[in-house]
């Protein structure tokens, strides 16, 4: 854990990205640099906690932030620059919607007075990544971007996960701001509540009960259960034979 995790001190927008993937236990970033997010690129080379992985295309970042996710069973995290570094990114973060990954998208966007204004590497990407993510953030106050990182994170690894996006303009990368910690950050609203349906269930375990050679076909919910999950899958496997 990151002593900044009990801290509020001012720093630049970049500097809160880094301690804000420090603070939510972040090892690894996928990504590919570009001008729009040179600054948070800066960052990452001037500290070792967070390791960056440099792959050749956007879209392979997602993909690999991707398996980094299925394979630790925490958020994969990729870091892509505007424009067409966004739209490269939308094809893993529709597999990682329809395939409940968590995956917190990281994308640089032009200076906030440009937006909406045809600049060079400039795109909606708040618009074009609805579709494709649990939920996503256009960041245009400084003093905001710490809590919507971590919410970021919850978001994408609370309920059914999923992929999230946060857009960070460029001139919100420089500007400076104080550094909202974890447990200090304003609670996330977004609190799902998963509830199975006791009739479906009773009909379940009559059917099993039935059985003569009965076979479970269980999906990747129980996987991201965690490894408790499995072992009651195990058990019930051997009750039912």
């Amino acid at each position: 854990m990151s002593s900044g995790q009990n801290e509020r001190r001012e720093m630049t927008g970049a500097e809160m990205v880094v301690q804000a993937l420090k603070d939510n236990d972040v090892k690894h970033v996928f990504g590919y640099p570009g001008g729009a997010v040179l600054p948070i690129y800066d960052e990452i080379f001037q500290q070792d906690e967070v390791e960056h992985i440099l792959v050749r295309h956007e879209q392979g970042a997602g993909h690999a932030a991707e398996g980094y996710a299925r394979s630790t069973g925490k958020a994969g995290v990729m870091l892509v620059t505007s424009g067409p570094g966004a739209t490269n990114a939308v094809t893993p973060l529709q597999d990682a919607l329809m395939d409940s990954i968590p995956l917190v998208c990281l994308t640089g966007q032009v200076p906030t007075p440009l937006i909406g204004s045809d600049a060079f590497q400039e795109c909606d990407t708040v618009g074009i990544t609805r579709p494709c993510t649990k939920h996503n953030w256009l960041v245009k106050d400084v003093n905001q971007l710490a809590a919507i990182i971590h919410e970021a994170f919850h978001v994408a690894t609370t309920g059914r996960p999923g992929p999230v996006v946060v857009d960070i303009p460029k001139d919100v990368q420089f500007a400076k701001g104080t550094y909202v910690p974890p447990q200090t950050a304003p609670r996330t609203s977004y609190q799902p509540k998963v509830q199975g349906d006791l009739e479906k269930i009773k009909a379940a375990v009559e059917l099993m009960a039935s059985a003569k050679r009965p076979i479970l076909y269980t999906g990747g919910g129980v996987i991201n259960s965690g490894p408790e999950a499995s072992h009651l899958l195990r058990e019930l496997v051997d009750l039912t034979g």
